[in-house]
């Protein structure tokens, strides 16, 4: 079979021909039709994540979807599924090849006419903004919810989200003009661009013209403590990334005379079931038509040149 390989760590992945691998007893055999290439792969990969240097070669993917290979003990072959691998966190394989051997713990079938590429792209982001949005940040129905990083996938999914999960206003903040523009395409009420002078008060004073309840920040750095300027008291925010720095100059002050909470959030800890039932509520809300996110279909031939390539990348063998 055909499969994305790394071999060095922090150097873009081969393509190369490998076994086709057989699964174990706890396992099942799947035939790939689409796998994300996501910030977590590219961080495995290079060698520098908190997991440690991954054993190497090895085939990166932490997540993928496509149908059985073989009948499983409740499901035919070519039932249509979703998978999560440890790819690059430990030793074994990913999804970035034609056929993967998955834990069946770890796959989650899929409902009729789920499109299988979009499943990818939206995948463990849009999880992660669903669970942001109603577990972690606790949302009710009528609040005022800022999405930092809209111009990323789980910030894209989180705008679509908030809305879903009962949100009266959506704030979108993000870099570019053409993200911006996008979020209120996707339904955001207001959005805000970041500048290139912007310091803590420019930009918390532009957050702040309309005061929310929750803020979901996959970026951490400025904007993240610009954001807390915006909440009301007893706001909140969920952190789940640092893209904009791993450091936060968040103020005492301001955290104290609002009895505001910061919280942090990782799909790690989420439980087989928790993750299952979050995947399929974002699937079915895409089915329905009220999430989608930009992506790039690539072949897996690409994946050396679309490895780091802007944007969410599928890659389709």
């Amino acid at each position: 079979m055909r499969a994305a390989e790394i071999r060095v760590a922090g150097e873009p992945p081969v393509v190369t021909d490998r076994p086709e691998p057989e699964p174990g007893p706890a396992e099942v055999a799947v035939s790939v039709t689409a796998a994300p290439i996501t910030p977590l792969d590219v961080l495995c990969a290079s060698g520098t994540s908190y997991f440690g240097r991954p054993a190497t070669p090895y085939v990166p993917g932490v997540q993928g979807v496509g149908v059985l290979t073989r009948p499983a003990p409740t499901h035919p072959a070519g039932t249509p599924v979703w998978f999560a691998t440890a790819a690059g966190m430990l030793p074994g394989d990913g999804s970035m090849a034609e056929h993967a051997a998955v834990a069946s713990t770890d796959v989650v079938v899929l409902p009729p006419g789920a499109d299988h590429a979009l499943v990818a792209a939206l995948g463990l982001s849009a999880v992660a903004a669903w669970r942001c949005l109603t577990a972690t940040g606790e949302l009710t129905a009528g609040e005022t919810v800022l999405v930092l990083g809209a111009g990323g996938v789980v910030g894209q999914s989180a705008v679509q989200l908030a809305r879903v999960a009962g949100a009266g206003h959506v704030v979108a903040c993000a870099r570019s003009a053409a993200a911006v523009e996008r979020a209120r395409r996707l339904g955001a009420d207001s959005a805000v661009q970041l500048e290139a002078g912007d310091d803590v008060g420019s930009l918390a004073r532009r957050l702040g013209e309309h005061p929310v309840d929750l803020v979901i920040d996959p970026v951490w750095g400025l904007p993240a403590a610009a954001a807390l300027h915006a909440l009301r008291p007893g706001g909140r925010l969920v952190n789940l990334g640092s893209s904009a720095g791993e450091q936060s100059p968040l103020s005492s002050a301001v955290l104290r005379s609002r009895s505001l909470r910061v919280r942090g959030y990782t799909n790690n800890e989420l439980s087989a079931d928790e993750r299952r039932e979050a995947l399929l509520t974002v699937v079915g809300h895409a089915l329905a038509g009220a999430l989608t996110v930009d992506y790039a279909r690539v072949a897996l031939q690409d994946a050396a040149r679309a490895w780091t390539r802007p944007g969410r990348v599928v890659l389709v063998p």
